[in-house]
């Protein structure tokens, strides 16, 4: 009887879960990203991800609030596709209060349905940097930076002209870099409206008449919506955080020591799991960036010659050769392009002693063994004084540490109960001199 009992009252609480959800969903809602950071082809999938639910849930429409210093082309050319796409209105809002909407900001920004921007906000500043396959900035011809920049001025500009905003201004940030407020920008048409808060943007937009990809009109309804959160989530929120050039470098840098202590210390087995996790996810990381490869090379070279330290008794070239290569391919790892996609200085400083302090101190240790006597096995026998016990002339017996041993005399005959140097081993022989008297 207990047992049916449980199993109704578990159906009927699944029922009501069902009910809800299924409540939810058509309750009118409007699906709400938030997008903070440098754009990336994390934050790219956050956003696909995101217009695909709205979608899905029937919601009314997608706001996406925005802070961007900028980002990757690649990454904003999905974004913006996505976008002009879409089959439920998007509304992109540059929030809270000092956020900005820069570089590919504003291209994302201008291919919304609706663009909306809070009070003490920004938008502008979007011509091109070129940048190579292995990061670095491309030194072009004069033809061929024209060429970029009127690619990407004739993009925004179409897409300006598509949402019927000021295609001329939007050319203007491209060519010019210029940037404006948010009044600034509702007064020469960028964008739609100023909202200073959530509440008031609902209110603004609604009512509002947006027309989508299949030519459809909609009439945005954002009275009585409920807003739902549409996170990140905690995996993807992971590898978008590590997608940073400083996380990148500390993890390549990190799992290339775990390794490192994992070779130097064979068995520990902890550093070397955790060495290679880094290691993995380091890649990921530099995948999503533009990195430049010749400085990956040069760490990976850096650490090749620590290990290579290791098994050679000294302490110089080696070491000195992986410091000089380590520090280079640091410096140059992300260079030039945007500041968004260089390494602090501090980082790199600390990093560099701290692996240098590694591999100096683990080179030490290895040299100094060896230096060292064997304390172990047969080769410990050379030096001891051992004591006669059958004499030698030249073959007899010593003694030492409790065991007999079978002795050949080099210095003539030798009485019992003197003491004598094991200066050889020849086999289970002893060869041994007579020790001098103090």
């Amino acid at each position: 009887m207990i047992k049916y009992l449980r199993l109704i009252i578990f159906s009927v609480i699944f029922l009501f879960g069902v009910l809800a959800t299924s409540l939810q969903a058509q309750a009118p809602h409007i699906n709400v990203l938030e997008v903070k950071g440098t754009i990336n082809p994390v934050l790219a999938g956050y956003i696909q991800q995101g217009i695909q639910r709205a979608e899905s849930s029937g919601a009314e429409a997608l706001i996406i609030e925005m802070d961007t210093p900028g980002g990757l082309d690649t990454a904003m050319r999905d974004i913006v596709q996505s976008i002009l796409n879409a089959e439920v209105p998007v509304i992109v809002y540059v929030s809270p209060s000092g956020a900005r909407a820069a570089s590919a900001g504003v291209f994302i920004t201008m291919s919304a349905h609706v663009a909306a921007m809070s009070t003490n906000t920004a938008i502008g500043a979007a011509h091109p940097v070129s940048i190579g396959t292995s990061g670095e900035v491309e030194t072009q011809s004069d033809t061929m930076t024209e060429k970029v920049v009127n690619d990407a001025a004739a993009y925004i500009r179409s897409i300006a002209t598509t949402r019927g905003r000021n295609a001329d201004w939007a050319e203007k940030a491209v060519r010019e870099s210029v940037s404006i407020t948010e009044d600034e920008a509702l007064q020469q048409n960028v964008i739609d409206m100023v909202a200073p808060t959530m509440e008031d943007l609902l209110v603004q937009l609604d009512g509002r008449a947006v027309t989508l990809i299949d030519g459809s009109t909609v009439t945005l309804q954002t009275q009585n919506v409920t807003l739902v959160q549409d996170e990140m989530g905690w995996v993807r929120d992971f590898l978008y955080t590590i997608s940073d050039p400083n996380i990148a470098y500390i993890l390549l840098s990190l799992g290339s020591l775990g390794i490192m202590a994992e070779i130097f210390n064979p068995g520990l087995i902890f550093p070397g799991i955790i060495g290679a996790i880094c290691l993995l996810l380091s890649f990921y990381s530099l995948g999503m960036l533009s990195v430049n490869w010749a400085g990956v090379l040069l760490i990976i070279l850096a650490f090749g010659l620590f290990i290579a330290e290791f098994f050679t008794p000294g302490f110089g070239m080696l070491f000195g050769g992986g410091v000089a290569s380590f520090i280079i391919g640091s410096l140059i790892l992300f260079q030039g392009g945007s500041p968004l996609f260089r390494i602090d200085w501090w980082v790199i400083g600390t990093i560099i002693i701290l692996v240098a302090g590694f591999v100096a101190f683990a080179s030490f240790k290895v040299a100094r063994s060896y230096r060292r006597q064997a304390t172990t096995g047969r080769e410990e026998l050379i030096g001891k004084t051992a004591v006669v016990r059958e004499t030698l002339n030249p073959e007899g017996t010593v003694f030492y540490r409790g065991e007999l041993w079978t002795a050949v005399s080099k210095s003539g005959r030798i009485e019992s109960g003197e003491e004598v140097i094991i200066s050889e081993i020849d086999g289970l022989k002893l060869l041994v001199t007579k020790k001098a008297k103090e």
